[in-house]
C-alpha cells in the first residue's frame, strides 16, 4: 500500500483531468475510509484520499494542533509532486482545510467544507473522557454522530472504526478541536470554497456552515437535508454530486 513519509493514502487517477488534484481529509479519529466510493472516485477527478498521522495505517502519534496536520497534508502533497490541490476536509478535516487556505494559501486551489466551522463545538470534557472511558464516550460520539435515519449497520461500523483509534490519538484530535478558532482570519481565504453543512448534524450544527459561507469571500452553500454529522456517508451521492458540480462551475488555473 502506497505511503509517503509514513502517511497512507489511496489514489485514483484520472488522466487530463480539467481540475486540480482533489485531497480528502477525515475528521477526528477517522480515516479515509470516512469517505465513500462515490466522493473517492469523483468523475474527472484525481483523488487522493489520506490517513492522518497516527490514523488509520499511517504512522505517528497524532497532533493537538490543526496546523501541524495541515503540515502533514502538505508533506504529502510534495511527496506526490502537488504543488496546489483542492483540500476536502470534514469537521476537524474542515479545520485542517481552513489552515491550509489561511496559513499555507500557495497549496490551496480550492477548499470544500464539510460539516465544519471557524470554531469547532467540543464538549469540554471530552478529551478527558476518552482517557477515563473510552468505549463509554466513544458510544456517546457515535450517538451523535449520525441522524435518525442512518443504517444501524452503517452507525455499528462507525462506532468500530473509532474503537479502533488509540484513546491518545483521539484525545490529541478533540484538544486540536478545541483550541481551533479562524474566526477573525476567514477574509483571508482567496480561493473558491464550498461549503457542505446538514439540517441534522447535532455536532457542528449547520449554523456554522452557514457562517462560514457568510465570512468566506467566493463561498457556495449547499444544505444536505434530512442527514446528521457523518452525511458524506449518509448522502454520499448528494454530496458528491455537489462537490462535482461546484467543481465544474469553477475556472481552474491548472
Amino acid at each position: 500500500m502506497p505511503t509517503i513519509n509514513g502517511l497512507f493514502f489511496t489514489e485514483r487517477s484520472h488522466e487530463n483531468s480539467p481540475y486540480p488534484p482533489i485531497v480528502l481529509v477525515h475528521g477526528a479519529g477517522g480515516s479515509h475510509l470516512d469517505w465513500p466510493p462515490e466522493l473517492r472516485r469523483l468523475p474527472q477527478a484525481r483523488v487522493i484520499a489520506l490517513d492522518l498521522p497516527g490514523h488509520g495505517r499511517s504512522a505517528g502519534p497524532g497532533f493537538d494542533d490543526t496546523l501541524e496536520y495541515a503540515r502533514s497534508v502538505c508533506t504529502l502533497l510534495d511527496g506526490l509532486n502537488i504543488e496546489r490541490a483542492v483540500i476536502v476536509g470534514h469537521s476537524m478535516g474542515g479545520a485542517i482545510a481552513q489552515q491550509i487556505g489561511i496559513f499555507l494559501p500557495a497549496r490551496a486551489a480550492g477548499l470544500v467544507l464539510v460539516g465544519t466551522g471557524s470554531k469547532l463545538p467540543v464538549e469540554p470534557t471530552l478529551p478527558q473522557r476518552i482517557l477515563d472511558d473510552p468505549e463509554g464516550t466513544v458510544d456517546w460520539i457515535a450517538e451523535w454522530a449520525w441522524s435518525a435515519d442512518a443504517p444501524t449497520d452503517v452507525k455499528t461500523l462507525g462506532r468500530q472504526r473509532l474503537l479502533a483509534v488509540p484513546p491518545k490519538v483521539l484525545r490529541r484530535d478533540y484538544l486540536a478541536c478545541q483550541a481551533f478558532d479562524v474566526r477573525e482570519s476567514l477574509g483571508l481565504i482567496t480561493t473558491p470554497v464550498l461549503v457542505l453543512g446538514a439540517t441534522e448534524d447535532r455536532m457542528v450544527k449547520l449554523k456554522f456552515s452557514t457562517y462560514l459561507a457568510e465570512n468566506i469571500p467566493n463561498a457556495t452553500l449547499v444544505v444536505v437535508d434530512g442527514a446528521g454529522h457523518m452525511f458524506p456517508l449518509e448522502k454520499a451521492q448528494v454530496v458528491a454530486s455537489a462537490v462535482s458540480d461546484w467543481l465544474a462551475a469553477q475556472e481552474w488555473d491548472r
